[in-house]
């Protein structure tokens, strides 16, 4: 596997590890953290000491998990994490885990506890330091503490279960219930208590910091060498190339960084041509446009699997990536680094990450990455959630045209054409998502939606057009609520304008006679349909 750029935050910036026994809410712990400005990493329950000791830890938070401690499947940690002498914090299972593994006992509980609950403080807290004796939080739990392990004690309790516990001299401590949720009404508080009273983090990781920390980190890593960014138009990729870009300027304003933007044959209506503009003229990037229609296409020619497609496509981008480092070589000298916009999203639901969460789906620039790659992979963002990314484009100066771009996956229409994907439905895709971009757009609503867009669905419907009968493909319209991708919600859109999305598609997209619009959130289902 080729060698990746290592991020600056793990080694030269304080943070908060955060060990994922496979919860639902651990991502949202780790946004929880970043809203202090105080850095958070999020590693796999069965990461090494090493690795954890890696990541300069001011403080440890153990997430929740759907497991008993006693299941057989239930997911290891190290327990001599315990022994590193930093703060921790047992959230639920967390808490769980701590009890068992020091010492105390853990048994299903008789009543067990899932929504919304009210505690009682009963002793002192540094957790709990200004707030009201009672509080309303969120549980979910099947297991309870019956004995705490030696130099516990109790701080927090609900009318039959323990709900908070800490070891002062240790600076332990743990809670029953999710403090990252909403629902937890002062859930914020107690996180900021555990970071910065007892942790003592300094919120100093801004976007500025980050800003100046990567340009100087790419200036140290890449060298003299040269580097070539896959390229989309998007937020990611276009604020990870102009973060590299001022990395890799000279003096004299001459960049060793090469831009590619690869007409893959999967792009939407004329968003080869307008994405070059737009690069070239709103962000001064040196940008080099190939056109590899027919390779793809070729590619994926009979290919229905929406695994095989992504990975088809993620190994077409490397190959035409060295070809084209191939060539800049000939002219300019050796190309050794590829950059990429690959968010912590991206790296969370392409790999399991040795731990106990489940590989959602592969992207094309991390699950979909070939095995052996000529070139080092230049990730300046893997660490990051997409309204990170943003605020750092705002500060680098980036468009805010380009910075509200919804989100548009690398594999482009290939995961939006169910099935097989060849010219003539990949054209009537096209045809149908300028519709409902266009009417999005028109109604005031896209910058104020995560994502919007069309799929064509592998299903053909009889249909009565002019007093004819058809027989033609259906049509899904989605459009969803998000903050960073992990979770989203199906956005209600007016009547007015899927009446007016539904009336075009059906009478200007021959081809089209149906459609339907997706009220499924995620989860249960993914924002893309492959």
């Amino acid at each position: 596997m080729a060698r990746q750029f290592k991020p600056l935050s793990s080694s030269t910036t304080q943070s908060i590890v955060i060990l994922d026994f496979g919860s639902q809410f651990t991502q949202l712990i780790a946004r929880r953290i970043r809203e202090q400005n105080v850095f958070s990493v999020v590693l796999p329950c069965t990461a090494s000491l090493n690795e954890v000791k890696s990541n300069s830890p001011m403080g440890i938070i153990l997430s929740g998990a759907p497991w008993s401690v006693y299941d057989k499947d239930a997911p290891p940690a190290d327990p001599r994490v315990f022994d590193l002498g930093l703060p921790a914090l047992g959230l639920c299972y967390g808490l769980q885990f701590m009890v068992h593994t020091l010492g105390g006992k853990v048994r299903p509980a008789e009543k067990r506890e899932y929504g919304h609950a009210e505690i009682d403080i009963v002793a002192d807290s540094v957790l709990f330091s200004g707030l009201a004796k009672r509080q309303p939080v969120w549980m979910s739990h099947g297991d309870e503490a019956l004995e705490l392990p030696p130099g516990f004690e109790l701080t927090a309790k609900t009318s039959h279960a323990i709900a908070a516990i800490q070891n002062v001299e240790k600076k332990w401590f743990a809670v029953q219930f999710h403090p990252e949720v909403h629902h937890t009404r002062n859930g914020t508080e107690i996180l900021r208590n555990f970071i910065f009273n007892v942790c003592g983090a300094t919120p100093s990781w801004t976007p500025q910091h980050f800003i100046d920390s990567t340009i100087d980190h790419v200036k140290r890593e890449v060298g003299s060498g040269r580097a070539i960014c896959a390229l989309s138009g998007g937020v990611d990729s276009s604020v990870a190339a102009v973060l590299v870009d001022r990395a890799l300027r000279d003096t004299k304003g001459k960049s060793r960084l090469t831009c590619i933007f690869v007409n893959n044959g999967v792009l939407r209506k004329n968003e080869f041509e307008n994405v070059q503009r737009n690069l070239r003229e709103r962000l001064g990037l040196r940008l080099d446009a190939v056109d590899a229609t027919s390779i793809f296409l070729r590619k994926l020619h009979g290919v229905t699997d929406p695994e095989k497609k992504r990975k088809i496509i993620g190994n077409e981008f490397i190959k035409v990536f060295e070809r084209e480092a191939r060539r800049i070589e000939k002219k300019e000298g050796k190309v050794k680094w590829l950059v990429q916009g690959t968010l912590y999203p991206d790296v969370i639901e392409s790999r399991s990450v040795r731990g106990p969460s489940q590989v959602i789906k592969s992207h094309h620039n991390v699950g979909g990455l070939p095995e052996k790659m000529k070139l080092k992979l230049l990730e300046p963002l893997k660490d990051l959630f997409k309204d990170e990314v943003r605020r750092i484009g705002r500060d680098l100066g980036i468009p805010e045209e380009i910075l509200r771009r919804q989100p548009f996956p690398g594999p482009g229409l290939a995961v939006r054409v169910l099935g097989e994907v060849n010219p003539e439905r990949l054209a009537l895709l096209r045809e149908c998502d300028d519709i409902v971009v266009t009417e999005i757009k028109n109604a005031g609503l896209y910058s104020k939606i995560w994502q919007s867009f069309a799929v064509l669905l592998p299903v053909m419907s009889v249909g009565v057009m002019g007093d004819m009968r058809t027989y033609a493909y259906t049509c899904a319209i989605r459009a969803v609520s998000s903050e960073d991708g992990m979770t989203a919600d199906w956005v209600a859109l007016p009547h007015e304008v899927l009446k007016k999305i539904s009336n075009r598609i059906v009478n200007e997209v021959r081809g089209v006679n149906r459609v339907v619009y997706d009220v499924t959130s995620k989860p249960p289902g993914t924002i893309e349909w492959e």
